[in-house]
């Protein structure tokens, strides 16, 4: 086996299995468990080794659709980017101004709860592979929470399952 560098110093690094906040995801709060992770003792550098990206976003993107509480504006901006749309774009499934949309994802002015409940069904239906369906989602609908809240996610890669922490 050859061996591991750190990327930040390139001194020596070990690969230990631990847990990782996935600050890359854009998100506050959500925690990859259980992954392997590259750590140089030399400078502190910590490099995730994320398996099955692609999957995991579309996980992570089923968790924010499903949140029980009201989006916040990182979660919005996740969606956005999730489905690869300009700010734009977005404001023209929904029916706004684009002014309107870098608001709500800055957390200017906070998303009305019609555009919010139909920005999870857009991100359902335009995600592709994502693991739900409209019915679970709008069953949802009534135990929103009237307030935006930060709830951290906690997921496992190995099993593709999350849960709200």
């Amino acid at each position: 086996m050859s061996e591991i560098l750190c990327s930040e110093c390139g001194k020596k690094a070990k690969i230990i299995r631990g847990s990782y906040h996935f600050i890359e995801s854009g998100l506050d709060g959500v925690v990859l468990q259980g992954i392997e992770i590259i750590r140089c003792k030399a400078c502190g550098n910590e490099d995730p080794i994320i398996p099955q990206v692609n999957g995991l976003m579309r996980l992570l993107a089923v968790a924010v659709i499903c949140k029980p509480y009201r989006l916040r504006g990182d979660e919005i901006r996740f969606l956005r980017k999730f489905l690869h749309k300009t700010g734009a774009e977005l404001a023209q499934l929904l029916h706004v101004n684009k002014s309107t949309v870098s608001k709500w994802e800055n957390d200017d002015d906070p998303i009305g709860e019609q555009s919010e409940r139909l920005l999870r069904i857009i991100a359902l239906a335009l995600g592709d592979g994502l693991k739900t369906t409209y019915k679970e989602v709008i069953d949802m609908f009534p135990r929103i929470e009237s307030e935006a809240q930060k709830l951290a996610i906690e997921i496992d890669p190995v099993a593709m399952s999350y849960q709200y922490a």
